[in-house]
């Protein structure tokens, strides 16, 4: 029974559903006869996948209603183990449908989540809110003191216990039931909001006419934007769609500055245009009610239930923790713009810097600076070979892991590929996904998640997959990246590694299973080997001449690596800040205006930041109202300070190496949910985590230019 999914595209967990009759041909049906269990993606239908999740759902709670009845007195083996082997089929259903709908929807789908998030998330309700299921959870607990267990066991008897109070299985009847009401309702909000941003965002692409609007892009950039347009029924044109960041990655390019203030707008207002898309009320409404959700179960705001689960813990250690970056955040960013603003104009161009112009200018003072041109970079990054010469290179350096593509394992999409992983011992270890390609009918952003976790109890092996937005290049040609986006493969391939080498027998506290603020942690840490000199010389080849990235381009990108850092905080610090504003309102607050919210939310925690948006604004927020980052998204920030504290330990080191990697791996990676976060890192790093080494990576310290 699986207590966490991340990211979450469907809640999985439980509730009580009504006899279901199924094709006996569904696959989903029955285990897969697969390796690893892989799910057969190549025949699965659409229409497979409700009366799957459905059945899952009844089946789930048969089982849990059997250790609820069950006479005998609660043990640890008839009631926790009992537990985590139960939801089998609903985990496998929700699984397969989970990466389907977010990566390939289609209406037919997107229909199917709308009906099936309420029955989820009354499913989990009817297990966390079990009187007779709690009491015997309880009685568990409170005897935990004289159980022979192991401490994963005694660990998860602990988990168990604050997961029911969490869910308000201690609640008097009354106001269980109006928790399972509020639940039920966030739960429908939840998959409107995805379904209005997925619309939102891709009706809101640019296109524009003229192929000088696009002066500025490749060739191969703007040869896909016309072929996108075409495939939208728009010969002639020239499409860019957007990502699902406030800024877009073509605005750095963009010479014509009505076109990139025509694409920042579209990406500003993609889902507040008084339409169908429109998300403004269903937002304030979840606001409203998981502030009301709160406030039942004891809580002056959701932000306050929400962190007793997180590494951090309250609000204040939060807020601390922020409002010790923000003053030097903004002074940092100030420098920039006034940098930016002389640039402007330097160019003979007479006008004040909008966040639009932002990325562009900043770019030219990155060139004037530091030499460095993202087009001079971009040749040394070949998909493919980042992939298998940088990710795998360091995995192996560090773990000592290998890896073999597989051409028989059935993928949701054409495009995905697939990877058996070795351990060092050359014994299988784990099934890995890639889905690399943005597409319309694809969830914006990047995100890793797990349709089998490793279990010892379950005899599992852990199947995994990373997905990604990266735009494809045009038809014959390869894809190339940007650093950011190299980060980002090395940033999801550290939640994979994560998944990868857990040890756990028990499968909800197994990889990946953790705390927001700590699961960012190994992914985070995972972004420094993109640029560590080893393994850059290992994948930074010309695709063209297969030359290396000469060493004065090396050096010339690291002199530049903390460039715009006060803009790249700046943004990520105003949209923590608004998810903190969102979710500490508390239940008595009114619906609230979200224009004139978020713009007090920032005015007032100071990351009004003058010409750096937030990163994400309210209305297309998906990690926030969608993706289980509600009042979390700080996490990001946080787990920054742990990798960077655990980074400058290999620097302190060695470094790169196998020893460093087996430490790592050994007291980190494979610890999963098993113990306290606190003491975990402390044992790895030697105290308590400390803010000054990210200041340092960031460029943040005092005299850093």
């Amino acid at each position: 029974m699986r207590l966490l999914a991340i990211p979450a595209v469907i809640a999985l967990a439980a509730m009580t559903a009504g006899p279901v009759t199924s094709a006996p041909e569904n696959p989903l049906m029955q285990p897969s006869t697969l390796p690893f269990g892989a799910l057969p993606f190549d025949r699965i239908s659409d229409s497979d996948y409700q009366p799957a999740i459905e059945a899952g759902m009844a089946q789930q709670l048969e089982e849990i209603n059997a250790v609820a009845d069950n006479p005998a007195p609660p043990t640890f083996d008839n009631t926790l183990v009992a537990m985590e082997k139960s939801g089998r089929l609903l985990d496998r259903a929700n699984g397969a449908f989970g990466v389907e709908v977010a990566t390939n929807s289609n209406p037919q789908l997107l229909r199917v989540r709308e009906v099936v998030a309420p029955e989820l998330a009354a499913h989990e309700d009817a297990i966390y809110l079990n009187p007779k299921l709690f009491a015997r959870v309880d009685a568990i607990y409170k005897n935990l003191g004289r159980l022979a267990l192991d401490p994963e066991s005694r660990h998860l008897v602990i988990t168990y216990y604050r997961r029911f109070v969490h869910a308000g299985a201690d609640l008097p009847p009354a106001k269980q039931a109006q928790l399972r009401q509020i639940n039920r309702q966030l739960a429908t909000l939840q998959a409107a909001f995805q379904r209005k941003l997925l619309a939102g965002t891709a009706a809101a692409a640019l296109v524009v006419k003229d192929r000088s609007q696009l002066a500025g892009l490749s060739e191969s950039a703007i040869a896909a934007a016309e072929q996108a347009a075409s495939a939208k029924g728009d010969p002639g044109g020239y499409l860019i769609a957007l990502q699902n960041t406030t800024q877009q990655p073509s605005l750095t390019l963009l010479q014509n500055r009505a076109t990139r203030q025509a694409l920042f707008e579209n990406s500003w207002t993609r889902t507040e245009r008084n339409d169908d898309n429109d998300t403004r009320s269903t937002i304030a409404q979840m606001a409203k009610l998981r502030a009301e959700k709160a406030e039942l179960l004891g809580y002056p705001n959701f932000a306050a239930y929400q962190l007793t689960q997180e590494m951090a813990q309250t609000p204040a250690a939060v807020q601390d923790f922020l409002q010790g970056l923000i003053a030097a955040t903004r002074a940092k960013a100030a420098q920039e713009a006034t940098e930016i603003q002389a640039q402007i104009d330097a160019s003979g161009q007479h006008f004040q810097l909008e966040p639009y112009d932002w990325n562009f200018y900043a770019q030219q003072v990155r060139k004037a600076k530091y030499n460095v041109d993202d087009n001079e970079i971009r040749p040394y990054f070949e998909l493919n070979n980042v992939l298998q010469n940088g990710l795998f290179y360091a995995a192996n350096q560090l773990y000592g892991i290998t890896f073999k593509e597989r051409h028989d394992i059935p993928v949701w999409q054409s495009d995905v590929r697939v990877f058996e992983v070795f351990d060092k011992d050359g014994a299988p270890l784990a099934l890995m996904y890639f889905d690399f390609f943005k597409r319309d009918n694809k969830q914006g952003g990047a995100w890793m998640n797990s349709f089998t976790n490793y279990s010892t109890l379950l005899g599992t092996k852990p199947v995994v997959y990373n997905v990604e937005n990266i735009p494809k290049g045009p038809p014959g040609e390869p894809t190339l990246l940007t650093i950011d986006s190299v980060t980002g493969m090395f940033h999801e391939f550290g939640h994979a590694l994560n998944a990868f080498f857990a040890v756990e027998r028990y499968p909800s506290l197994s990889g990946t299973a953790r705390p927001r603020d700590f699961v960012e942690f190994p992914s985070q840490f995972n972004e420094h080997w993109a640029l560590y000199p080893s393994v850059l010389r290992h994948y930074a080849f010309n695709y063209k001449t297969h030359e290396p990235m000469p060493q004065e381009l090396i050096d010339k990108m690291k002199r530049a690596a903390k460039f715009n850092e006060g803009y790249a905080m700046g943004e990520s610090l105003a949209a923590d800040q608004l998810d903190m504003a969102w979710h500490s309102l508390p239940a008595s607050a009114p619906l609230q205006d979200v224009d004139a919210f978020e713009a007090h939310a920032l005015q007032a925690s100071g990351t009004d930041f003058p010409g750096v948006p937030p990163r994400y604004r309210s209305t297309y927020f998906a990690h926030i109202w969608a993706s289980g980052y509600a009042a979390g998204y700080y996490a990001y920030m946080w787990s920054e300070m742990l990798d960077d504290d655990a980074y400058q330990w290999f620097l302190d080191h060695g470094g790169l190496t196998r020893a460093n990697g087996q430490r790592f791996r050994d007291m980190i990676l494979s610890r999963g949910d098993s113990e306290e976060y606190g003491p975990m890192f402390r044992a790895f790093y030697g105290k308590d985590p400390e803010v000054e080494p990210l200041l340092e990576f960031r460029g943040l310290t005092t005299g850093d230019t």
